[in-house]
């Protein structure tokens, strides 16, 4: 099974995403993610990720120019619906609205940066446990 995970930027959610369900699936599918306008992984993301013991530090955001969702199995969006990025092609779409960690509030502390990203976190691995008894069990 081939999964394709996607948000914007691919620097955070979709990169847990990845790193979560490599990690939790392992051979049973072959996973990697993308965005409309790929940046960097976040360092939070990072940070939040290695909490679990999962290292994603290997990991490049990704462009989804030139990918077809019908090259995937599943195509997940984890972002708002309107700004996510859409792929041709036909395939199994799953839509996980989940909030974006990142924020460029000045009022927010680095502590406040760390809660925000390992909500998320735990927000997609629970997605992700939902996904496994549905579609790979």
């Amino acid at each position: 099974m081939r999964i394709l995970f996607l948000c914007v930027a691919n620097s955070a959610r979709s990169q847990m995403a990845e790193g979560l369900a490599r990690h939790r699936y392992g051979k049973r599918a072959e996973v990697a993610s993308a965005g409309s306008m790929p940046t960097k992984p976040n360092p939070y993301a990072i940070e939040a990720m290695a909490e679990l013991g999962i290292d994603i530090t290997s990991h490049n955001s990704k462009s989804v120019d030139g990918m077809n969702a019908g090259d995937f199995d599943y195509v997940i969006t984890l972002c708002a619906e309107e700004v996510c990025p859409w792929l041709p092609g036909t395939t199994q779409r799953l839509h996980w609205p989940i909030d974006d960690p990142a924020s460029d509030d000045p009022t927010l502390t680095p502590d406040d940066m760390r809660k925000r990203f390992a909500k998320a976190r735990d927000i997609i691995h629970a997605k992700l446990a939902e996904f496994e008894a549905e579609y790979l069990s």
